[in-house]
């Protein structure tokens, strides 16, 4: 063994934002000590700050590899989990062996049921900072590590409209249209006039050309679903994300097959096993994996089961500072099955100031950040909203 891992740090951060994710807080909505709110139509916990958890292994001759997991809601729980479970697992290991340093983590929990939620957010930042910490130790991009470097370009949707009416998310469409951009996505959470309101709104205000997709929110049963999707579709609707609630895989499969719309899911999912019954029961033809529930390894995972499966892969964007956006845009880039990438504007483009290297997302397309590993780091300044005694 070359250079061993020599220690794990976790840094939950909360950074505040001035209008709360997907837009204007509804009338009524009470936000609580701790930041949080429901959204009333999707009944969904939500924080009026982006929070994350950034996580940093260093080896013993101070090569350095950072990851990010996913911590929306509750990111301490994520960062106890990794500091007092994973930390054992990982200190003493060659980073080299990153899928065997996966495997071992993920089956350590299993027989105690935690084959998901927040221990596997942990894994996912750990995994992602082991492959970072590859790359810099080959000197090679993490894409290349993959062994399939198809694009330096990863074409990118503009998802979220975050306006407080109809009028104003359907200009802000034809603004981003307007800016190169050829799909949006509108979100059925803060759709209050109906999604069929919504679809007609930004149509008029795009026209014919550009893709427009639809995040459902997990809010229907599968007949609902249809007959909303069904009349969608006299719209050119692109895509039907979360159609119905995540447990009901059959409701999933019904959707799928009685639309003629595309219809994608997957964010909420962490492991090619919560996958593989989905490619089996035909769920979906687009698969939307989120890299800080999943990880580098169980996300190339999940996505080579969806090329046997003949199923598209179109990757989400949580909220995060960019090092999870960055290992996604990697595996996009070695994908032969991509469709394009979740862009979250609103996101994306503040958080840019808290890491270097030259990631961006401009006219339609990310850029793929140059470099070894991810290509980019977080600056001290995040450090900042380093969460209070942590």
């Amino acid at each position: 063994m070359g250079d061993p891992i020599a220690s794990l740090e976790l840094f939950p951060l909360r950074i505040p934002r001035e209008t709360p994710y997907l837009g204007p807080l509804e009338p009524g909505v009470r936000v609580s000590e701790r930041g949080y709110f429901i959204r009333p139509t999707n009944q969904t916990v939500y924080s009026i700050h982006d929070h994350t958890v950034l996580v940093k292994i260093t080896t013993e001759a101070g090569m350095v590899g950072w990851g990010e997991s996913f911590g929306v809601v509750a990111p301490e729980a994520v960062a106890l989990i990794a500091r007092d479970l994973l930390t054992p697992l990982v200190l003493g290991r060659d980073p080299h062996d990153v899928v065997a340093i996966a495997e071992d983590i993920y089956s350590a929990m299993r027989v105690r049921g935690f084959y998901g939620g927040f221990y596997v957010d942990a894994l996912a930042g750990v995994d992602i900072a082991l492959w970072d910490l590859r790359g810099k130790l080959t000197g090679l991009p993490v894409c290349k590590l993959l062994g399939a470097q198809r694009r330096a370009r990863i074409p990118a949707y503009v998802s979220g409209l975050p306006k407080a009416t109809v009028g104003e998310r359907a200009q802000l469409a034809k603004e981003w249209v307007d800016r190169g951009f050829h799909a949006v996505k509108f979100a059925a959470a803060v759709a209050h006039e109906g999604e069929l309101a919504e679809m007609q709104a930004i149509r008029a205000a795009v026209g014919p050309g550009p893709q427009i997709l639809v995040d459902l929110h997990w809010q229907y049963t599968d007949q609902e679903a249809i007959k909303l999707i069904s009349a969608l579709e006299a719209y050119d609707l692109a895509v039907a994300e979360a159609p119905v609630q995540s447990e009901d895989l059959e409701g999933q499969a019904r959707v799928a097959a009685a639309v003629k719309t595309p219809v994608a899911i997957g964010e909420e999912l962490r492991t090619v096993f919560e996958y593989r019954p989905r490619f089996v029961h035909r769920c979906m033809s687009i698969i939307q994996p989120e890299m800080a529930h999943m990880g580098v390894t169980q996300f190339w995972q999940v996505c080579q089961l969806a090329r046997a499966f003949h199923c598209r892969v179109m990757p989400h964007a949580t909220i995060g500072v960019g090092i999870a956006q960055a290992a996604s845009l990697h595996v996009s880039a070695a994908l032969s099955n991509l469709a394009m990438h979740e862009y979250q504007h609103s996101i994306f483009d503040r958080n840019l100031q808290f890491i270097t290297g030259d990631m961006r997302c401009e006219a339609g397309y990310f850029e793929l950040p140059s470099g070894p590993g991810l290509g980019v780091e977080p600056r001290e300044t995040v450090l900042q909203y380093l969460m209070p005694g942590k």
